[in-house]
């Protein structure tokens, strides 16, 4: 970290306050965020940790008509319940606040005034879908259609998930309203846009200086480079909405700020509401009105264009025309996404399981840990139970925590649980002592550098260590044979034992408060501080705590209930069965041709879990089809099968090879996809009607 920058202003993803968070989310970003803001406060920096919802926009009030009740309530049911998850699961917020104060629609209100004020915005007539039948314009997710880049039919009317393209609703192919089914028409509005186009040439400069100076994610730089290649747009800064911050222009105050503006300034009101509460109502200036404030933004990669580019080019327009200007984020470490048991978190599908009943059945460091240990850094990683079960038995129960216990329950034993003489040190010790003197550097330098995943490896390797040191010096033979050798080694065993409390924090923090408990310090590990983890500063004679459990290994049982849990469908949403789509007419459905193929190939598709190549023959041709059943069906046992196929669908490409046409499959409520399959005696390429 350079040196210069005295204080660190952190930020989390606004989670949407319109559902429970899912182990996904806190992978993507809270865990990632949490584990940072730890380390730096260990590192005795002075640290600024902001998070809230996001309590606006359209997926509040499409939640919100879906259970026939008010935007409102459907944020105060959402917000407490999230904010206590979190607090369950140890996240470290300094404050988390939400959308719907008048604190942050009086902030909105100011940078949009400002905007205007100084003609940043450009009032347009434009084309919008309507929905005769519903009286209104459609913004945003109340219109689906097909993706004019990928084909994808489930874009929705600001962007597609499918591909990322952030769309004007006007280009969906065959939009339909998602609220009656019905084809909208096209109607003039006016609205106020944004010139993002404006900042292109100083957002690029400004990425390439804090790549070379802090190190930008490759993930990252390679979104952004897609985004300014197609050249940056114009966007709307208002809706046609009734729920949200009304636009204080006159002649507009029918209309609302467009969300994706509105959000991201809530960091900035999170602040001030964090400054007003303790007293000091400027204070909030001093993290983000200061040059010497380092501020990174943790997201997931959904969030990259919205805090890579258009949040700084807001910034931008603000130090434009204030002396009081803004700092942009020095880094913005996007994670990729995390998948459940092989499959994508999905609520209209219930699949997966949200953070608050998954605390019911573990402890949160428990979580913390598995998830550290897997995050998907660099690219979509998957959560498995078994897996998980692994992880905390053999790593953090076997590696970490039996360690501790051992070295504890040694002197307790053997010493009257006071710390035994130090001695003279030996090779071996001179090794172990060397090993933790490099380790809070190394394991540091990872956490600056937002590999927290290879940081917690690296902190595990400490403890394979100290076991390795314990089991190779053998106090229980020394105990009888040379005490002044067994005592050197539990005086350095008890040391390693304070060393792993301190580096282990901000991965399990619960853990390392109890490891502390053991060591009976008077001391916080605050107080002693990061560094001082290379130290040995446990005293002769120090007494410490009766020796106790620190982490239970999960007992096959104990997976099972949830397992149970999951099939019984208590993590599902309503309805069970995925929504219905939009009502089509016989035209639309007479478009598609459907056709029967037999599968005469199949192999795995290199460097990917999910996908299968297929050589399809469909009467006399052969057709090359990529299909993601990996996880439910092996290759050698596909060869043969009668399948239906979308025959006329456009080709597209996934990791690199061309997909000739998409094979039905039908999908269980747990997500497990069985192919649609066809009597032996019909030939390859009838039409299936």
């Amino acid at each position: 970290m350079k040196s210069n920058f005295e204080r660190i202003l952190i930020t989390a993803a606004l989670p949407y306050a319109n559902g429970f968070l899912h182990l996904g989310h806190l992978a993507g970003a809270y865990l990632p965020a949490d584990i940072y803001a730890r380390y730096q406060r260990l590192k005795k920096r002075n640290v600024l940790f902001l998070c809230g919802s996001d309590e606006h926009g359209v997926a509040i009030t499409v939640s919100a008509e879906k259970e026939k009740t008010t935007p409102v309530k459907i944020i105060d049911r959402y917000h407490p319940a999230n904010k206590t998850t979190f607090e369950e699961f140890g996240m470290s917020f300094d404050n988390y606040s939400r959308t719907s104060l008048p604190l942050h629609h009086e902030n909105a209100k100011e940078f949009f005034k400002e905007f205007h004020h100084h003609h940043i915005l450009i009032d347009k007539k434009e084309q919008q879908l309507y929905c005769l039948k519903d009286k209104m314009f459609l913004a945003d997710r109340y219109v689906e259609g097909t993706c004019p880049k990928c084909k994808s039919a489930q874009a929705r009317g600001d962007q597609c998930e499918n591909c990322g393209t952030w769309l004007d609703q006007t280009e969906l192919i065959e939009p339909k309203c998602k609220l009656c089914g019905s084809t909208p028409v096209v109607k003039e509005t006016t609205h106020w846009y944004f010139p993002l186009g404006r900042y292109q040439e100083r957002l690029e400069k400004y990425i390439d200086e804090r790549n070379k100076r802090d190190g930008w994610k490759e993930n990252v730089l390679r979104y952004c480079e897609g985004w300014f290649k197609d050249g940056l747009k114009d966007r709307a800064v208002t809706r046609d909405l009734d729920w949200g911050v009304r636009v204080p222009v006159k002649g507009y105050e029918d209309k609302v700020i467009y969300v994706w503006f509105d959000a991201v300034l809530g960091y900035i009101s999170s602040a001030k509401e964090w400054a007003a509460n303790i007293g000091r109502p400027e204070e909030w200036r001093t993290y983000w009105q200061n040059n010497d404030s380092k501020y990174v933004a943790f997201i997931g990669k959904d969030n990259v264009v919205f805090h890579c580019i258009v949040f700084p080019a807001m910034l931008m327009a603000w130090n434009d025309s204030n002396p009081d200007n803004f700092v942009l984020p020095e880094n913005v470490p996007a994670n990729e996404f995390l998948n459940f048991e092989g499959q994508k978190f999905s609520k209209s599908r219930g699949w997966g399981i949200d953070v608050q009943d998954f605390l019911k059945f573990f402890p949160a460091d428990m979580l913390r840990y598995a998830l550290a240990v897997n995050l998907p850094e660099t690219r979509d990683s998957d959560f498995y139970l078994k897996d998980f079960q692994a992880r905390i038995n053999n790593e953090l129960a076997d590696i970490a925590g039996n360690f501790i216990n051992r070295t504890i329950a040694f002197i307790d034993k053997n010493y009257d649980g006071k710390v035994p003489d130090k001695g003279e040190f030996h090779k071996l010790d001179e090794e172990i002592i060397e090993i933790v003197k490099k380790a809070p550097a190394a394991i540091g330098s990872l956490f600056e550098h937002y590999s927290f995943r290879e940081g917690l490896m690296e902190t595990m390797n400490l403890s394979r260590a100290a076991n390795k040191y314990f089991n190779d010096s053998e106090p229980w033979k020394t105990l009888k044979t040379d005490p002044k050798r067994c005592s050197t080694t539990l005086y350095i065993a008890v040391q390693l034992v304070r060393s792993l409390a301190i580096l282990l924090e901000p991965v399990v923090p619960g853990t390392s408060k109890r490891i502390w408990s053991l060591l009976n310090l008077d001391t916080t590990m605050k107080d002693e501080g990061w560094d001082s983890a290379s130290e040995f500063r446990i005293e002769e004679g120090h007494k410490l705590s009766k020796p106790e459990i620190l982490i239970n290994k999960i007992e096959d049982k104990k997976i099972d209930e949830i397992l149970k849990f999951l099939e019984g469908g208590n993590n599902k949403t309503e309805g069970q069965m995925p929504p219905l789509k939009p009502v089509i007419t016989i035209n639309d459905f007479q478009k598609i041709d459907l056709r029967v193929g037999r599968i005469i190939e199949a192999e795995k598709v290199p460097k990917s879990t999910k996908l299968v190549k297929l050589q399809v023959e469909i009467g006399n041709e052969k057709r090359q089809v990529v299909a993601g059943i990996a996880h439910h069906y092996k290759p050698e046992d596909l060869t043969g099968k009668l399948v239906v196929i979308v025959a006329n669908l456009q080709p597209a490409k996934l990791m690199g090879y061309e997909s000739q046409g998409m094979i039905l499959a039908a999908s269980t409520e747990t997500g497990e996809l069985t192919l649609v399959g066809l009597q032996s005696d019909i030939s390859t390429g009838s039409a299936v009607k």
